[in-house]
């Protein structure tokens, strides 16, 4: 099996409040809790604007991280937006390309 195939369960703690609130309101926006989540780590790991721009309020809130090392991280995040445009790859063309790379060695 390759990488990335198997299921993995993450788990955290919260309080019986916040649970019972999280349930209630799960219900009734008409989601499960494990599809709610799963949504919630796709736009992370997708980069949703949305949700970079609250773990970007989150951050300066709660001083997860110091100014510095914040902008740092911005100005990356920019730059990779910059060269995805010019040279405009997505997902499926970078791995295509890593394919060819790896034929190419083999």
């Amino acid at each position: 099996m390759s990488y990335g195939g198997r299921e993995k369960k993450i788990v955290f703690y919260e309080t019986d409040n916040h649970h019972a609130e999280l349930k209630i309101k799960l219900h009734y926006d008409g989601f499960k809790q494990g599809e709610f989540f799963r949504s919630l780590v796709e736009a992370y790991l997708g980069d949703d604007e949305n949700i970079a721009k609250f773990i970007e309020e989150y951050k300066i809130k709660n001083n997860k991280q110091g100014k510095r090392q914040r902008k740092i991280i911005k100005k990356e995040i920019e730059t990779a937006k910059e060269i995805k445009n010019k040279f405009a790859l997505d997902k499926t063309d970078i791995e295509s390309i890593f394919d060819l790379l790896e034929e190419e060695i083999i």
